[in-house]
Protein backbone atom coordinates (compact mmCIF):
# COMPACT_ATOMS: atom_id res chain seq x y z
CA UNK A 1 0.00 0.00 0.00
CA UNK A 2 1.49 3.42 -0.92
CA UNK A 3 2.73 5.40 2.07
CA UNK A 4 0.34 8.33 1.47
CA UNK A 5 -2.70 6.03 1.25
CA UNK A 6 -1.65 4.11 4.34
CA UNK A 7 -1.27 7.34 6.32
CA UNK A 8 -4.69 8.55 5.14
CA UNK A 9 -6.23 5.19 6.07
CA UNK A 10 -4.66 5.35 9.52
CA UNK A 11 -5.91 8.88 10.07
CA UNK A 12 -9.40 8.01 8.86
CA UNK A 13 -9.74 4.83 10.91
CA UNK A 14 -8.26 6.47 13.97
CA UNK A 15 -10.65 9.43 13.76
CA UNK A 16 -13.65 7.17 13.25
CA UNK A 17 -12.69 4.96 16.18
CA UNK A 18 -12.16 7.94 18.44
CA UNK A 19 -15.53 9.44 17.51
CA UNK A 20 -17.20 6.13 18.31
CA UNK A 21 -15.40 5.85 21.62
CA UNK A 22 -16.38 9.38 22.61
CA UNK A 23 -20.01 8.43 22.05
CA UNK A 24 -19.63 5.37 24.25
CA UNK A 25 -18.15 7.33 27.11
CA UNK A 26 -20.52 10.26 26.93
CA UNK A 27 -19.49 13.91 27.27
CA UNK A 28 -15.74 14.28 27.81
CA UNK A 29 -13.58 17.31 28.42
CA UNK A 30 -11.10 15.73 26.02
CA UNK A 31 -10.47 16.23 22.34
CA UNK A 32 -9.72 12.87 20.73
CA UNK A 33 -6.81 13.73 18.48
CA UNK A 34 -4.14 12.18 16.33
CA UNK A 35 -0.39 12.04 16.64
CA UNK A 36 1.37 15.34 17.18
CA UNK A 37 -1.67 17.19 18.53
CA UNK A 38 -2.83 18.03 22.03
CA UNK A 39 -5.50 16.45 24.20
CA UNK A 40 -7.16 18.28 27.07
CA UNK A 41 -7.30 16.30 30.31
CA UNK A 42 -10.51 15.72 32.25
CA UNK A 43 -11.73 15.57 35.84
CA UNK A 44 -10.50 13.15 38.52
CA UNK A 45 -11.08 12.07 42.09
CA UNK A 46 -14.58 10.60 41.76
CA UNK A 47 -13.77 7.30 43.46
CA UNK A 48 -11.64 6.37 46.47
CA UNK A 49 -11.86 2.57 46.47
CA UNK A 50 -12.62 -0.50 44.40
CA UNK A 51 -15.85 -2.42 44.90
CA UNK A 52 -14.16 -5.81 44.47
CA UNK A 53 -10.75 -6.94 45.75
CA UNK A 54 -9.69 -10.54 45.16
CA UNK A 55 -6.76 -12.95 45.50
CA UNK A 56 -5.63 -15.71 43.15
CA UNK A 57 -2.61 -17.98 42.81
CA UNK A 58 -0.79 -17.18 39.57
CA UNK A 59 2.71 -18.41 38.78
CA UNK A 60 5.03 -17.70 41.70
CA UNK A 61 2.56 -15.34 43.36
CA UNK A 62 -0.69 -15.04 45.17
CA UNK A 63 -1.89 -11.92 43.39
CA UNK A 64 -4.12 -9.30 44.93
CA UNK A 65 -6.22 -7.54 42.32
CA UNK A 66 -9.26 -5.39 41.80
CA UNK A 67 -11.90 -6.46 39.30
CA UNK A 68 -14.73 -4.46 37.77
CA UNK A 69 -17.21 -4.98 34.97
CA UNK A 70 -18.90 -8.07 33.56
CA UNK A 71 -17.00 -11.37 33.79
CA UNK A 72 -17.70 -12.10 30.12
CA UNK A 73 -16.66 -8.68 28.84
CA UNK A 74 -13.55 -8.00 26.76
CA UNK A 75 -10.59 -7.94 29.15
CA UNK A 76 -8.44 -4.96 30.07
CA UNK A 77 -5.41 -5.34 32.35
CA UNK A 78 -4.24 -2.09 33.98
CA UNK A 79 -0.71 -2.01 35.42
CA UNK A 80 0.58 0.49 37.97
CA UNK A 81 4.13 1.69 38.54
CA UNK A 82 6.50 2.73 41.33
CA UNK A 83 5.84 4.11 43.88
CA UNK A 84 2.12 3.89 43.20
CA UNK A 85 -0.43 1.09 43.40
CA UNK A 86 -3.78 -0.03 42.01
CA UNK A 87 -5.40 3.30 43.01
CA UNK A 88 -3.73 4.74 39.92
CA UNK A 89 -6.82 3.31 38.18
CA UNK A 90 -9.48 3.90 40.82
CA UNK A 91 -11.32 6.33 38.50
CA UNK A 92 -10.40 4.59 35.24
CA UNK A 93 -11.80 1.16 36.11
CA UNK A 94 -15.45 2.27 36.64
CA UNK A 95 -15.45 4.14 33.32
CA UNK A 96 -14.32 1.03 31.46
CA UNK A 97 -16.58 -1.31 33.44
CA UNK A 98 -19.59 0.87 32.56
CA UNK A 99 -18.80 0.29 28.90
CA UNK A 100 -18.79 -3.49 29.29
CA UNK A 101 -15.11 -4.24 29.86
CA UNK A 102 -13.84 -6.78 32.34
CA UNK A 103 -11.20 -4.70 34.14
CA UNK A 104 -8.35 -6.35 36.06
CA UNK A 105 -6.03 -4.17 38.16
CA UNK A 106 -3.33 -6.24 39.92
CA UNK A 107 -0.89 -5.27 42.60
CA UNK A 108 2.54 -5.94 41.11
CA UNK A 109 4.94 -8.19 43.01
CA UNK A 110 6.04 -6.37 46.14
CA UNK A 111 2.88 -4.26 46.46
CA UNK A 112 -0.34 -4.47 48.45
CA UNK A 113 -1.71 -7.93 49.12
CA UNK A 114 0.37 -9.69 46.44
CA UNK A 115 2.70 -12.22 48.05
CA UNK A 116 5.10 -14.99 47.05
CA UNK A 117 3.88 -18.55 47.37
CA UNK A 118 7.33 -19.73 48.49
CA UNK A 119 9.77 -18.12 50.90
CA UNK A 120 12.62 -19.46 48.77
CA UNK A 121 11.62 -17.66 45.56
CA UNK A 122 14.11 -14.96 44.58
CA UNK A 123 12.67 -11.48 45.11
CA UNK A 124 13.44 -10.60 41.52
CA UNK A 125 12.55 -7.23 40.00
CA UNK A 126 13.72 -7.91 36.43
CA UNK A 127 11.42 -6.42 33.77
CA UNK A 128 10.82 -9.76 32.04
CA UNK A 129 9.80 -11.41 35.30
CA UNK A 130 7.16 -8.79 36.06
CA UNK A 131 5.74 -9.28 32.57
CA UNK A 132 5.65 -13.03 33.15
CA UNK A 133 3.61 -12.33 36.28
CA UNK A 134 1.00 -10.65 34.05
CA UNK A 135 0.87 -13.64 31.68
CA UNK A 136 0.50 -16.00 34.65
CA UNK A 137 -2.34 -13.87 36.03
CA UNK A 138 -4.12 -13.89 32.67
CA UNK A 139 -3.76 -17.68 32.57
CA UNK A 140 -5.14 -18.02 36.10
CA UNK A 141 -8.13 -15.83 35.20
CA UNK A 142 -8.71 -17.66 31.88
CA UNK A 143 -8.04 -14.49 29.88
CA UNK A 144 -6.71 -15.41 26.45
CA UNK A 145 -6.26 -11.86 25.21
CA UNK A 146 -6.54 -8.39 26.72
CA UNK A 147 -5.92 -4.74 26.12
CA UNK A 148 -2.88 -4.14 28.32
CA UNK A 149 -2.28 -0.62 29.60
CA UNK A 150 0.06 1.02 32.08
CA UNK A 151 2.27 3.83 33.25
CA UNK A 152 5.79 3.88 34.74
CA UNK A 153 6.80 0.27 35.54
CA UNK A 154 3.34 -0.68 34.31
CA UNK A 155 3.95 0.93 30.91
CA UNK A 156 7.22 -0.95 30.54
CA UNK A 157 5.55 -4.19 31.58
CA UNK A 158 2.62 -3.67 29.22
CA UNK A 159 5.01 -2.98 26.35
CA UNK A 160 6.97 -6.15 27.14
CA UNK A 161 3.78 -8.21 27.08
CA UNK A 162 2.91 -6.66 23.71
CA UNK A 163 6.41 -7.26 22.33
CA UNK A 164 7.01 -10.81 23.56
CA UNK A 165 3.47 -12.19 23.61
CA UNK A 166 1.52 -10.24 20.95
CA UNK A 167 -0.96 -13.12 20.69
CA UNK A 168 -2.05 -12.31 24.25
CA UNK A 169 -2.28 -8.54 23.71
CA UNK A 170 -5.33 -7.13 21.95
CA UNK A 171 -3.83 -3.65 22.03
CA UNK A 172 -1.52 -1.47 24.10
CA UNK A 173 -1.83 1.86 25.93
CA UNK A 174 1.49 3.14 27.24
CA UNK A 175 2.23 6.34 29.13
CA UNK A 176 5.56 7.80 27.96
CA UNK A 177 5.71 5.41 25.04
CA UNK A 178 8.34 2.74 24.49
CA UNK A 179 10.14 2.05 27.78
CA UNK A 180 11.78 -1.29 26.98
CA UNK A 181 15.51 -1.00 27.62
CA UNK A 182 18.61 -3.05 28.25
CA UNK A 183 21.44 -3.15 30.73
CA UNK A 184 23.89 -2.56 27.89
CA UNK A 185 22.23 0.70 26.89
CA UNK A 186 22.09 1.74 30.55
CA UNK A 187 25.90 1.63 30.67
CA UNK A 188 26.09 4.71 28.48
CA UNK A 189 26.42 7.92 30.52
CA UNK A 190 23.87 10.66 30.02
CA UNK A 191 24.39 14.43 30.14
CA UNK A 192 24.58 15.70 33.74
CA UNK A 193 21.09 17.20 33.75
CA UNK A 194 19.62 13.88 32.61
CA UNK A 195 21.65 11.94 35.17
CA UNK A 196 20.32 14.24 37.88
CA UNK A 197 16.79 13.06 37.14
CA UNK A 198 17.85 9.51 38.02
CA UNK A 199 19.20 10.46 41.47
CA UNK A 200 17.11 7.81 43.23
CA UNK A 201 18.50 5.08 40.98
CA UNK A 202 22.01 5.91 42.14
CA UNK A 203 20.83 6.22 45.74
CA UNK A 204 19.37 2.72 45.56
CA UNK A 205 22.74 1.43 44.30
CA UNK A 206 24.13 1.93 47.82
CA UNK A 207 23.35 0.09 51.02
CA UNK A 208 22.67 3.47 52.60
CA UNK A 209 20.01 3.95 49.94
CA UNK A 210 18.43 0.59 50.63
CA UNK A 211 18.33 1.32 54.37
CA UNK A 212 16.99 4.79 53.73
CA UNK A 213 14.18 3.53 51.56
CA UNK A 214 13.36 0.77 54.05
CA UNK A 215 13.11 3.32 56.85
CA UNK A 216 11.47 6.22 55.02
CA UNK A 217 9.55 4.60 52.18
CA UNK A 218 6.38 6.68 52.66
CA UNK A 219 8.28 9.97 52.76
CA UNK A 220 10.35 8.81 49.80
CA UNK A 221 7.24 7.93 47.80
CA UNK A 222 5.60 11.27 48.57
CA UNK A 223 8.71 13.08 47.32
CA UNK A 224 8.68 11.08 44.08
CA UNK A 225 4.98 11.83 43.59
CA UNK A 226 5.68 15.56 44.01
CA UNK A 227 8.67 15.60 41.67
CA UNK A 228 7.03 13.43 39.02
CA UNK A 229 3.72 15.35 39.04
CA UNK A 230 4.57 18.90 40.17
CA UNK A 231 1.14 20.30 39.30
CA UNK A 232 -0.92 17.48 40.80
CA UNK A 233 -2.11 18.75 44.17
CA UNK A 234 -3.08 15.41 45.69
CA UNK A 235 -4.31 15.36 49.27
CA UNK A 236 -3.07 13.24 52.17
CA UNK A 237 -5.93 10.76 51.86
CA UNK A 238 -5.14 10.10 48.19
CA UNK A 239 -1.48 9.50 48.95
CA UNK A 240 -2.11 7.38 52.05
CA UNK A 241 -4.41 4.99 50.19
CA UNK A 242 -1.54 4.06 47.88
CA UNK A 243 1.32 4.35 50.36
CA UNK A 244 -0.16 1.51 52.42
CA UNK A 245 0.64 -0.85 49.53
CA UNK A 246 4.33 -0.07 49.91
CA UNK A 247 4.34 -1.77 53.33
CA UNK A 248 4.38 -5.16 51.57
CA UNK A 249 7.27 -7.16 53.14
CA UNK A 250 8.84 -7.81 49.72
CA UNK A 251 8.51 -4.26 48.43
CA UNK A 252 11.98 -2.92 49.21
CA UNK A 253 13.74 -6.03 47.90
CA UNK A 254 11.84 -5.90 44.59
CA UNK A 255 12.45 -2.17 44.07
CA UNK A 256 16.14 -2.31 44.95
CA UNK A 257 16.74 -5.34 42.75
CA UNK A 258 14.94 -3.69 39.81
CA UNK A 259 17.11 -0.58 39.85
CA UNK A 260 20.36 -2.36 40.64
CA UNK A 261 19.71 -4.90 37.87
CA UNK A 262 19.15 -2.10 35.40
CA UNK A 263 22.53 -0.61 36.30
CA UNK A 264 24.27 -3.96 36.09
CA UNK A 265 24.90 -4.02 39.85
CA UNK A 266 22.73 -7.06 40.59
CA UNK A 267 22.40 -10.28 38.67
CA UNK A 268 19.17 -11.68 37.34
CA UNK A 269 18.13 -15.30 37.15
CA UNK A 270 19.56 -17.35 34.25
CA UNK A 271 16.10 -18.77 33.52
CA UNK A 272 15.10 -15.38 32.13
CA UNK A 273 18.21 -14.63 30.06
CA UNK A 274 16.52 -15.56 26.78
CA UNK A 275 13.68 -13.13 27.39
CA UNK A 276 16.02 -10.36 28.50
CA UNK A 277 18.17 -10.88 25.41
CA UNK A 278 15.11 -10.48 23.22
CA UNK A 279 14.19 -7.28 25.05
CA UNK A 280 17.75 -5.97 24.75
CA UNK A 281 17.29 -6.02 20.98
CA UNK A 282 14.48 -3.43 21.38
CA UNK A 283 11.77 -5.42 19.59
CA UNK A 284 9.20 -3.60 17.50
CA UNK A 285 5.65 -3.71 18.85
CA UNK A 286 3.10 -4.81 16.24
CA UNK A 287 -0.21 -4.54 18.12
CA UNK A 288 -2.40 -1.40 17.88
CA UNK A 289 -1.02 1.19 20.29
CA UNK A 290 -1.85 4.56 21.77
CA UNK A 291 0.91 6.35 23.67
CA UNK A 292 0.20 9.21 26.05
CA UNK A 293 2.24 11.99 27.60
CA UNK A 294 1.33 14.70 30.07
CA UNK A 295 2.54 18.28 29.73
CA UNK A 296 3.80 18.39 33.32
CA UNK A 297 5.57 15.03 33.61
CA UNK A 298 8.55 15.60 35.91
CA UNK A 299 9.95 12.07 35.59
CA UNK A 300 12.69 10.95 33.16
CA UNK A 301 11.11 9.96 29.84
CA UNK A 302 11.93 9.71 26.16
CA UNK A 303 10.62 12.21 23.62
CA UNK A 304 7.74 10.82 21.49
CA UNK A 305 9.70 11.31 18.27
CA UNK A 306 12.38 8.91 19.51
CA UNK A 307 10.03 5.94 19.87
CA UNK A 308 7.32 6.34 17.23
CA UNK A 309 9.12 3.94 14.90
CA UNK A 310 9.01 1.20 17.53
CA UNK A 311 5.29 0.73 16.84
CA UNK A 312 4.68 -0.87 13.46
CA UNK A 313 0.93 -1.43 13.83
CA UNK A 314 -1.85 1.15 14.00
CA UNK A 315 -0.46 3.89 16.19
CA UNK A 316 -1.56 7.20 17.74
CA UNK A 317 0.28 9.48 20.15
CA UNK A 318 -1.57 11.95 22.37
CA UNK A 319 -0.26 14.85 24.40
CA UNK A 320 -2.36 15.86 27.40
CA UNK A 321 -2.39 19.46 28.58
CA UNK A 322 -3.63 20.96 31.82
CA UNK A 323 -0.75 20.18 34.17
CA UNK A 324 -0.85 16.39 33.82
CA UNK A 325 2.14 14.63 35.34
CA UNK A 326 3.66 11.18 35.55
CA UNK A 327 0.77 9.32 37.20
CA UNK A 328 -1.39 10.11 34.19
CA UNK A 329 -4.27 7.60 34.70
CA UNK A 330 -5.01 8.96 38.17
CA UNK A 331 -4.53 12.58 37.12
CA UNK A 332 -6.52 12.30 33.87
CA UNK A 333 -8.71 9.19 34.19
CA UNK A 334 -11.22 10.02 31.46
CA UNK A 335 -8.49 10.66 28.91
CA UNK A 336 -6.81 7.38 29.84
CA UNK A 337 -10.08 5.44 29.65
CA UNK A 338 -10.76 7.00 26.27
CA UNK A 339 -7.38 5.79 25.04
CA UNK A 340 -8.18 2.22 26.11
CA UNK A 341 -11.52 2.25 24.31
CA UNK A 342 -10.09 3.96 21.24
CA UNK A 343 -7.15 1.59 20.87
CA UNK A 344 -9.50 -1.39 21.13
CA UNK A 345 -11.36 0.01 18.13
CA UNK A 346 -8.30 0.66 15.94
Amino acid sequence: MPREINQFRRRFLGSAAMTLAAGRLGRFDVAHTQSGTTTQAAARGTHTSFASLKQINAGALNVGYAEAGPANGPAVVLLHGWPYDIHTYVDVAPLLAAKGYRVIVPHLRGYGSTSFLSASTVRNGQPSVIALDVIALMDALSIDKAVVAGCDWGARTAAIVAALWPERCQALVSVSGYLIGSRESNKKPLPPQAELQWWYQFYFATERGRAGYETHRHDFARLIWQIASPKWHFDDATFDRSATSLDNPDHVSIVIHNYRWRLGLAEGEPAYDTLENRLAAAPVITVPTITLEGDANGAPRPAPATYAAKFSGKYVHRNLTGGIGHNLPQEAPEAFAAAVIDVDAL
